[in-house]
């Protein structure tokens, strides 16, 4: 995008530009701009400017003007990092809604919104500034050292010179050598992002022709391997013009001793070329599908609703083909020269669907999420910017993406929490900035999901969403059928084995014995949840938050799930010295044990956080399992996330209580969805599915909705409830967590906090109080929550309340060191 302030200045103006730097500051800062360089200034583009006494960094243009600041003197800016904008107006006009909406700090947002690789470091270096004959004999054993390093690195970082010299006190010695004028000190910017190149070989000027290339053969009739090689060079030619050391050194045996012969006698010449990070095999799959009759209608009505409305919700079954109609949507809009965004709540997912969406859209598919290296996330972002991908799918973070002009945004599984960003700032829903993105773009919004948020629903149902609804599966499949097992009931019967009922049993045995596959969900990761001494009741709990360890039979260590605190397992217990240690709880580690005991014979895979570290974790358990390599698969709500398996006849669900019984206002909508979400993923295909769900009661109403399939009903019960206690969708959420590591101080600022609070807003403010773990990383944590309702009251207003609040809060000394972390919309 353009910067139409770029033609109202002269050249000779003094100008002035406000910069967003990231750090959490309440405003743009302003630096002046060296005349010269007016030209090269534009809104979006990065400077390096000072901040502080000796920090450096790099900081994006907001706004360019002849106005000086009032209360202190502009510094210069140190240079200009970017020839043209990497942030667009519209990027700037989301960040501005994004810090005012979730109450944070523009630098707060640009640190979100950046790729690291586009974030620069500064970095202090040092260099030899003489000429190799100089008088050694000066130099002392230390500075001698750091001259030798210098002579073979060409450079070296202060941290580089530390670890040399095994001491942290190098600047003295530094300062000696800069003081002799043997080396410079500067502090040097270094960007980086660099693009991925491959070095391809190629026949140098001297040797293209025929008659050069005959001599060259004659000339190496001593040297047989680099004969072979310049041979095989010549066969691999007429293939492909991009051709690397290791491609010849295979085609022709000669080893790289020859290859390299050849470079430096001028034979071959190297060429550096900037390659792509993504390039893959494309997967098979079936290109030309057809809408059925029922997607045909959906597709129909989304294209209507499109023409009154700017959102749409889609409600449609797991397994209705909304993926298609995605696809249908995405297509339409690349027709019409515009890109499209699609969102997905977990990276988890993108392996699945990028499959599908590669074979339709090839190298107009980006994707971008956290697991990326910086340099991938950089390159997608070049990439967006330049209109080389058209179609972005991804996680949350690819909200902030330079789009140029997008034509549609869909957001599936639009009711996951994950779409939540909690800690750090900005704390923003990617749905609800997604609504937003298609504002600012003049584009649509559909939100797709099988068990809707409630807060969506409510909308499409108050005719402020268009609403679609898809309530068959694709094809012949059927929704499955859900069977409740009562875990008291089956102990007394002595059908209970272990964690699993003869009932889940008997059905495992028979989809294996059918060459079936099978999911058992548990939403506890780790193999014990708490361990516990029989004889004095102490419990293992972290030593930084007020939360019990969970055992890991993988690393065999106590894991704090808050802070990464590990621990060895106990053998006798710390408070009275007796070895009556028990393991109380169970998560996906001891389900997979206990199962492989009591079948042995059939292959389990595990999926959790733990199963999937590294950026290839998850498509490698997922690929293992879609090709049949495990007949069960173990997991935590990963499971649950939009999978699709052909072989998947049976679902189990060992423990729903812990989730059902979870301390918070969305508890009974997320267990619904949650349940709901996992059968999905049984009998996708023409073969029936079952669904066995074990419980302490099964005679819960949420339990008895899932096995109904009744949305509507959970939708109905819960919204009654919603209105009847103030919660959203009819009251909005404030949260207000107030930290320090000194309990009393903690409590003392928290009161003080939601007294001022309350002057105000009298009854909406409720707490202070301890949240569900009230300490974690040391620091303990009070609670206020703010409840607003949605009609004669301003939210502005209470925002601005809050703010105001916050910094007599902060300029109070008795405050000093006590931390205010807000959270609008905090689920």
């Amino acid at each position: 995008m353009s910067n139409p302030q770029s033609t109202i200045f002269s050249e000779r103006d003094t100008l002035f530009v406000d910069v967003v730097l990231p750090l959490a500051l309440a405003r743009t800062y302003t630096y002046r701009i060296p005349v010269d360089w007016n030209d090269r200034v534009q809104v979006g583009v990065r400077v390096i400017v000072q901040f502080g006494k000796n920090k450096i960094y790099s900081a994006v243009v907001k706004l360019i003007s002849q106005e000086a600041p009032k209360h202190y003197e502009a510094k210069y800016i140190l240079d200009i990092i970017d020839d043209k904008p990497i942030v667009n107006l519209a990027q700037f006009k989301l960040w501005d809604w994004l810090a005012d909406y979730y109450m944070c700090s523009l630098g707060e947002v640009m640190q979100a919104a950046l790729p690291s690789a586009l974030k620069l470091a500064s970095e202090t270096k040092v260099v030899s500034s003489i000429a190799a004959d100089f008088d050694r004999s000066t130099l002392s054993d230390k500075e001698y050292l750091i001259i030798e390093a210098l002579e073979v690195a060409g450079e070296l970082k202060v941290n580089d010179i530390v670890k040399l010299l095994g001491q942290k006190t190098v600047f003295p010695i530094l300062k000696q050598l800069f003081d002799k004028g043997i080396v410079l000190i500067s502090e040097e910017i270094t960007e980086r992002y660099k693009p991925k190149t491959k070095a391809f070989l190629r026949f140098a000027p001297d040797f293209r022709n025929e008659d050069a290339k005959r001599e060259l053969l004659d000339s190496l009739n001593r040297a047989p391997k680099q004969q072979d090689a310049v041979l095989a060079f010549m066969q691999l030619v007429k293939k492909t013009e991009e051709i690397t050391r290791p491609m010849l050194a295979e085609a022709s045996g000669c080893g790289n001793g020859a290859i390299t012969a050849l470079i430096d006698k001028g034979v071959f010449e190297i060429k550096e070329k900037v390659v792509s990070r993504f390039q893959g095999e494309d997967i098979e799959l079936d290109v030309n599908f057809q809408l059925n009759e029922n997607q045909q209608r959906a597709y129909t009505e989304i294209q209507e609703s499109f023409e009154e409305k700017e959102v749409t919700l889609l409600h449609g079954v797991t397994a209705s083909g909304k993926t298609q109609l995605y696809i249908r949507l995405i297509e339409q809009a690349i027709a019409a020269g515009k890109s499209a965004l699609y969102l997905l709540p977990e990276i988890a997912l993108t392996a699945q669907i990028t499959a599908r969406l590669k074979l339709h859209f090839g190298d107009k598919l980006g994707v971008y999420h956290s697991k990326f290296n910086d340099n991938e996330r950089a390159e997608v972002w070049h990439k967006v910017m330049k209109n080389e991908f058209q179609v972005v799918i991804g996680a949350r973070s690819s909200v902030f993406l330079p789009f140029q002009d997008l034509g549609i945004i869909i957001v599936d599984e639009e009711h996951e929490s994950s779409y939540k960003q909690f800690d750090p700032a900005p704390r923003y829903h990617a749905r609800d900035t997604a609504i937003y993105l298609g504002f600012l773009h003049q584009t649509k919004v559909l939100l797709g999901s099988a068990t809707p948020s409630l807060e969506s629903y409510y909308n499409a149902k108050a005719k402020k969403y268009g609403f679609v609804q898809l309530l068959e599966r694709y094809g012949n499949a059927q929704l499955p059928s859900i069977e409740l097992v009562n875990i008291p009931e089956e102990g007394r019967k002595e059908n209970m084995f272990s964690y699993f009922s003869g009932t889940l049993l008997k059905a495992i045995e028979e989809a294996v014995k059918n060459k079936e596959q099978v999911i058992l969900f548990q939403n506890r990761r780790g193999h014990t949840t708490m361990i516990q001494c029989n004889t004095c009741g102490f419990v293992a709990k972290c030593v930084n938050c007020d939360v019990s360890l969970t055992y890991h039979k993988s690393s065999n260590m106590m894991h704090c799930h808050y802070c990464g605190h590990v621990e060895p397992p106990l053998r006798v217990c710390p408070a009275c010295g007796m070895p009556h240690i028990e393991s109380k709880g169970f998560g996906t580690e001891r389900v997979e044990e206990e199962l492989e005991i009591l079948m042995p014979e059939i292959r389990i895979g595990r999926l959790d956080l733990d199963s999937t570290k590294g950026k290839y974790g998850f498509d490698k358990i997922i690929t293992a399992f879609d090709e049949h390599e495990f007949d069960v698969l173990i997991g935590t709500q990963m499971v649950a996330k939009g999978l699709d398996f052909g072989r998947v006849s049976l679902i189990g669900v060992v423990n729903a209580d812990t989730i059902i019984n979870f301390p918070d206002f969305r508890s009974y909508e997320r267990s619904f969805s949650l349940f709901s979400q996992v059968a999905g993923r049984a009998g996708r295909r023409e073969a029936g599915g079952k669904v066995i769900i074990q419980s302490y009661t099964t005679n819960h109403r949420v339990l008895e909705q899932v096995v109904n399939n009744d949305y509507e009903g959970m939708f109905m019960t819960e919204i009654t409830e919603r209105k009847n206690y103030l919660y959203p969708p009819f009251y909005r959420l404030i949260r207000i967590d107030i930290k320090h590591t000194d309990f009393q101080k903690c409590y003392d600022s928290a009161n003080r906090f939601a007294s001022a609070l309350r002057q105000q807003l009298g009854a909406r403010v409720l707490g202070p109080e301890p949240p569900l773990v009230s300490r974690v990383r040391n620091n303990f944590i009070q609670t206020i929550t703010l409840k607003i309702e949605r009609t004669n009251i301003s939210i502005a207003k209470v925002k601005e309340l809050i703010r105001s609040v916050l910094l007599d809060f902060e300029i109070d000394k008795t405050n000093a060191g006590v931390r205010v972390q807000v959270d609008v919309d905090p689920y």
